[in-house]
């Protein structure tokens, strides 16, 4: 994704994501400090080599000749992705601005407008896969805009160049493998492959290890088209969440209250309690009602620390953090299918 490209709220999140390591478009997931934009790029003139080396490695793994000649003959040095990639803004928004950015009014109508014209669909991807509509569409609609905002980069060229450019070669060489393996196992067109700088892929903005652990063919026989095909699109990011570990007869979360001199020690992801202890706690609806009766266990979360809200969150938000390690943007997610249904 071109983030100069997108509107405001997309902005918003690619920052997010670009920041707190998305599991489709990880251009952070290795801590590393990133060079100042103000460093020299490396020497161009190694790719030769560097494409030569690494095919050498590739066809050693397995990959086809046929293949190699088709991916990385035409494997291009894009500078500019590697100037993206050391130009990520540090994070500024705060969990209210993040949200508003994010799930807005207008934003919510198009989910539904959507919604509404995939329903048919939508309700069979979900009967398969156990995940409710709403969340695919929110998913859909953070990640690329409904699919308006994939990207155009070569997925070969830009992780090629990443994996060139050293600062985190071992993941981008993998991801770049699994983008081989992509072409010669799974048949997919390597002219097809475009997405965002870091190498997500599609309207699911999946990575290549992504796509070959969850992209599906909805009508099978195929390879999983998350370039063109909705059907693919929705049944891979169900497919993801539903091996995430979701369960469809429950939601992301509620928005609670915390009584009075609560005790802090019983806030975090890992202090998981039935509704009905947290309810003995004194914790309620952010509304003032009581909690649900329903027989679920939930953590308590405040994503924005003790000034922000609180949060009683489901399996299915640690699902989402499994696509997006980020409370923000699961927070988001919840949101806009909230808003959804």
């Amino acid at each position: 994704m071109k983030l100069s490209s997108l509107p405001a709220a997309i902005a918003a999140l690619a920052l997010l994501m670009a920041i707190s390591g998305c599991a489709q478009n990880p251009a952070q997931q290795n801590p590393v400090q990133p060079p100042g934009p103000e460093a020299p790029l490396p020497d161009a003139s190694g790719f030769p080599d560097f494409i030569k080396s690494f095919r050498q490695d590739a066809a050693s793994q397995g990959i086809s000749a046929k293949t190699l000649d088709r991916t990385l003959g035409s494997a291009q040095f894009l500078p500019h992705v590697i100037e993206l990639d050391r130009r990520q803004p540090e994070l500024t928004l705060t969990f209210q601005d993040y949200i508003g950015r994010v799930v807005t009014p207008a934003r919510i109508d198009a989910a539904r407008a959507k919604l509404n014209e995939n329903k048919t669909l939508l309700d069979q991807v979900s009967a398969r896969y156990g995940v409710q509509p709403q969340y695919i569409v929110a998913l859909w609609g953070i990640e690329t805009n409904f699919g308006a905002t994939t990207g155009s980069y070569s997925v070969i060229s830009s992780l090629a160049t990443l994996a060139y450019e050293g600062r985190r070669a071992a993941f981008f060489r993998k991801e770049l493998l699994n983008a081989l393996i992509m072409v010669d196992q799974r048949h997919v067109d390597p002219r097809e492959m475009t997405g965002s700088w870091a190498g997500a892929m599609g309207e699911s903005q999946f990575m290549p290890s992504s796509f070959l652990a969850y992209a599906v063919s909805w009508k099978g026989g195929d390879a999983p088209d998350i370039w063109h095909k909705r059907d693919d699109v929705f049944a891979s990011i169900a497919n993801y969440l539903a091996q995430a570990g979701w369960h469809g007869d429950q939601g992301w979360g509620l928005a609670v209250t915390l009584p009075p001199n609560f005790d802090a020690s019983q806030i975090g992801p890992s202090q998981k309690k039935p509704l009905s202890d947290w309810t003995a706690l004194g914790v309620t609806q952010a509304s003032g009602a009581a909690l649900p009766g329903t027989a679920v266990t939930a953590a308590l979360i405040e994503p924005a620390g003790s000034d922000g809200p609180a949060f009683l969150v489901f399996d299915n938000f640690h699902a989402i953090l499994k696509w997006n390690n980020s409370a923000f943007f699961a927070t988001a997610v919840g949101y806009l299918a909230d808003g959804i249904d």
